[in-house]
């Protein structure tokens, strides 16, 4: 049981630190509420189970070849630069909340999350290091079908911080005025541009310097 609750925390710990996705579920659910906010952190763990899978099947020397690390910077970047230009776009439209979830897209919340993730050579770096390191730790002691399972301790992890981050973001919409939704807003859309520009900077460090 300490093994899993072990896993459980490491999922949080993955999710807690400010970033890409934080900010976007924060600015969604403050825009749409709590489902559109709630499917960006399911996309982001769909990215997570991909990176996890790899790794479990040995297939981590693929995440860390240069060209598909350029890649993943140079598309990361450009996710995150249209999302946070379009969220910024779209923050007059907190005046209009009453309107909001009507025209949200399910698919598009849940990719948004998925590739913000999928893109984010910093998630590779975690899995390969920390979850690669740890795998191989409690290999020495557990089975496969063992490993399997404590793993999915990550992801309850990850599902408690999507959950909280969610219900924070939305209740922030009914509780807060205008004026301060829109700050908060902007902040995050300008907090997706400084990522995106951060990740553009990187591919560009990789191509030519």
């Amino acid at each position: 049981m300490n093994v899993f609750l072990s896993y459980i925390l490491l999922g949080l710990s993955l999710a807690a630190p400010i970033g890409p996705v934080n900010a976007a579920q924060l600015d969604k659910g403050i825009k749409a509420g709590f489902w559109p906010a709630w499917l960006i952190g399911l996309g982001a763990m769909a990215a997570d189970a991909v990176f996890m899978l790899l790794i479990y099947f040995g297939s981590a020397h693929i995440l860390g070849s240069p060209f598909v690390k350029t890649f993943l910077w140079l598309f990361g970047s450009f996710i995150l630069l249209y999302s946070g230009i379009e969220s910024l776009n779209k923050t007059n439209n907190i005046l209009s909340r009453s309107t909001k979830s009507n025209d949200e897209s399910s698919l598009k919340s849940f990719t948004s999350g998925f590739f913000m993730t999928l893109s984010n050579p910093l998630s590779i770096l975690f899995w390969l290091g920390i979850y690669g390191s740890i795998l191989a730790k409690t290999a020495e002691t557990y089975g496969a079908w063992d490993l399997l399972i404590y793993s999915s301790g990550i992801f309850i992890g990850l599902l408690m911080w999507d959950i909280t981050m969610a219900t924070v973001a939305s209740l922030s919409s009914k509780l807060l005025n205008d004026h301060i939704l829109m700050l908060i807003s902007r902040l995050a859309g300008v907090s997706l541009i400084g990522f995106g520009l951060y990740f553009g900077y990187q591919a560009f460090h990789i191509l030519f310097l």
